[in-house]
C-alpha cells in the first residue's frame, strides 16, 4: 500500500576491486531493478503476503466505513428539500465527524505501513547488496546501476544488460525463505527497460479518503 518509495535511488557500484589482479580493467556495465529484486525474492514474496494479512482486514474496515460516509451523503443531497433543518445539521455533523476519525485511522495505518515496509526493505537490501557486489566481482563488471528511480539519469538500456532476474535466483538460492517479522510490498510488474521503471506499491493500498464534497444549502 503508498507510500512510492525507492530503497536505493541511482545505486550505482563502482566495482573497482574487480580490477585488481586482471590484466584489462573491466568495462562490462549492468542495470538493476532493485525495488522489483526484493519483492520478487522468495522472501520478498513471503513478506507481502504477511503484510497483506496484517493489513487488509484495515482497509477493508476503511472501504466499509467510506461507503457509509457516502451513504450519508447521498441521504443529505436527495432529501435537502424534505428533512427539517435538526435532520440536516445532524447528517452534516455526522458526516464531518466520520470523514475526520476515518482519515485519521488511514494516516495512522498508512504511517506504520511505511514503516514496515522501509524496515524489510533494509533488511533484505543488505543482503542484496552482498550479492550483487559478489555478482559484479565474479563476472567483470565495471558499474552496475539500480534504475529502479525514475529520476536516474539513464534515459534506454539494453534489456542484455537487465541483471535483475540473474540477481533474484542467486539471493533465493543463498537465503531461501528466511523469517522476517515485517512485509515488503507485492510486486511489481516487470519493467525490461530503463525508461520510467515501476515503484513498489504500497499494499494493500491503505490511503485517506477524499473529503467529502460540500452540500448545497
Amino acid at each position: 500500500m503508498k507510500k512510492n518509495f525507492v530503497i536505493f535511488p541511482a545505486l550505482a557500484l563502482g566495482l573497482a576491486s574487480v580490477a585488481f589482479g586482471q590484466a584489462a580493467t573491466p568495462t562490462k556495465i549492468g542495470i538493476i531493478k532493485v525495488a522489483d529484486a526484493i519483492q520478487e525474492t522468495k522472501d520478498g514474496q513471503k513478506a507481502s503476503a504477511a503484510l497483506n494479512a496484517r493489513f487488509g482486514p484495515r482497509k477493508a474496515d476503511f472501504d466499509k466505513r467510506q461507503t457509509e460516509i457516502q451513504s450519508m451523503q447521498e441521504q443529505l443531497r436527495k432529501g435537502g428539500a424534505t428533512l427539517s433543518e435538526e435532520r440536516q445539521a445532524k447528517l452534516k455533523e455526522d458526516i464531518d465527524t466520520s470523514t475526520k476519525r476515518l482519515n485519521r485511522d488511514t494516516e495512522d495505518a498508512q504511517t506504520e505501513l511505511d514503516q514496515e515496509q522501509n524496515k524489510v526493505m533494509q533488511e533484505l537490501g543488505a543482503k542484496m547488496m552482498e550479492i550483487v557486489i559478489k555478482y559484479g566481482t565474479d563476472n567483470g563488471y565495471a558499474v552496475i546501476v539500480d534504475v529502479s528511480n525514475p529520476q536516474t539519469p539513464i534515459l534506454w538500456a539494453a534489456s542484455g544488460i537487465d541483471i535483475t532476474n540473474d540477481i533474484v535466483k542467486l539471493y533465493d538460492a543463498k537465503y531461501g525463505v528466511a523469517t522476517t517479522t515485517s512485509a515488503a510490498p507485492p510486486a511489481a510488474p516487470a519493467n525490461h527497460g530503463a525508461t520510467a521503471p515501476a515503484k513498489p506499491a504500497a499494499a494493500p493500498g491503505i490511503r485517506p479518503p477524499a473529503a467529502p464534497p460540500a452540500t448545497k444549502k
